[in-house]
């Protein structure tokens, strides 16, 4: 198996998850033989990897409620939708500004 995530979620090698993406829904492959797909509930840096714990996973049925990922390793991040609106919205919001300030008041043709 080699995941390559989907078309929308975002690829952070896992040194680069912090605090912003606890409670995004992240995708992965731990292993050869394994394809992760959940909630990220934490993140712990240490030394030797990155620990990825799943929020939700209680550990029954014999899942695993976190993961050691090497610190460069792809991790799959989904957008977070509110986050991508906001932006979205200061994107066209600085653009309209833009458009008021090169206008120069009463542009209309003069009258005969």
């Amino acid at each position: 198996m080699n995941y390559a995530g989907t078309g929308n979620e975002k690829a952070v090698a896992a040194t680069d998850l912090n605090r912003t993406h606890v409670g995004l829904t992240v995708s992965f492959q731990p292993d050869d033989a394994t394809l992760v797909f959940g909630r990220i509930g934490a993140i712990v840096r240490k030394d030797t990897g990155v620990i990825i714990a799943l929020d939700g996973v209680d550990g029954t049925a014999g899942l695993q409620t976190n993961y050691s990922v090497s610190p460069t390793q792809k991790v799959y991040v989904q957008p977070d939708m509110l986050t991508n609106t906001e932006t979205t919205i200061k994107d066209l919001f600085g653009k309209v500004q833009e458009n008021l300030r090169g206008h120069k008041g009463d542009q209309r043709p003069d009258e005969m």
